[in-house]
């Protein structure tokens, strides 16, 4: 039975992996095709990187990967803030009124169906443009709102569960010692919960790079994401740039997880050492 098992969560596994990233290896095999049939090799021509060049000649897809970077950007940073705020709210806060409240707000962009979100997001907009004037159309703002309303709820839920096995003898230690409260959470608190903090920046990162749903509802004339414009090149068919363009957002997401993992592996070293050093003294 035993060796039975050796052999067959290997055999599981491998046909797991190949299952989700041989259709990726496919796609970046076929972005080096000669041939403008994505489908057939062509054999004689190939491989080559003119589409690499002609994706980078393509006004539309660069502007709308520029937009796409930057409201990406803009909504990590905005739902790393707020998220926090709403962990630290529900993890330290104890029983308080509404709470109950709050935990249900936070979560429910995690259950709601994308489609709702986006509809509701577009009837508040077009409301608040007609009651106070803001914001005037949609575009990067409205884009931005929308994508930080859903992704502070990923990032609320990250900083909580941190924060549910933190040691807070460490931040009583030092506020026994004569620390301020502020200098607490800087010096103590924040270093502790950054790698929850970087894993929901870059979670909300990924979110805001990737949906099309809620950006086709809040998005005005001339601010079309990245996503939204691979969706409607797709819809016509896929053409080789497409398969380049996917094979270097593959590539972008693959060095920001490795960067990613190595500066929390070297972050656990150190804190390792530097607990041998102050058991050692």
């Amino acid at each position: 039975m035993t060796g039975r098992r050796a052999v067959l969560l290997p055999t599981i596994l491998a046909f797991g992996f190949a299952f989700l990233y041989v259709p990726i290896l496919t796609m970046v095999v076929y972005s080096f095709n000669a041939s403008r049939l994505v489908t057939v090799w062509d054999s004689v021509h190939s491989p080559t990187l003119k589409w690499y060049g002609q994706l980078f000649q393509s006004g539309q897809i660069m502007d709308a990967a520029w937009l796409s970077l930057k409201i990406a950007v803009m909504n990590a940073t905005g739902a790393v803030i707020l998220g926090t705020m709403a962990g630290f709210a529900l993890a330290r806060f104890g029983r308080f009124r509404g709470r109950g409240l709050l935990g249900a707000l936070t979560t429910a962009p995690l259950v709601l169906p994308e489609i709702i979100t986006g509809l509701s997001l577009l009837l508040l907009f077009v409301a608040l443009e007609q009651l106070i004037g803001w914001p005037a159309g949609r575009g990067v703002t409205t884009i931005t709102i929308a994508h930080i309303s859903f992704s502070l709820s990923y990032v609320a839920v990250i900083v909580q569960a941190r924060l549910v096995g933190f040691d807070e003898s460490l931040e009583e230690a030092a506020l026994d010692l004569g620390a301020r409260p502020a200098t607490v959470f800087l010096r103590i608190t924040l270093p502790l919960i950054a790698p929850a903090l970087l894993s929901g920046w870059l979670l909300s990162f990924t979110l805001s790079w990737d949906d099309v749903v809620i950006s086709q509802f809040v998005a005005g004339p001339g601010s079309s994401t990245l996503p939204m414009v691979i969706f409607s090149k797709v819809r016509l068919g896929v053409s080789p740039d497409v398969n380049a363009l996917a094979t270097l957002m593959v590539l972008l997401v693959a060095v920001g997880v490795v960067a990613s993992a190595l500066y929390l592996q070297s972050r656990e070293r150190r804190l390792a050492r530097e607990m041998r050093m102050a058991l050692g003294a």
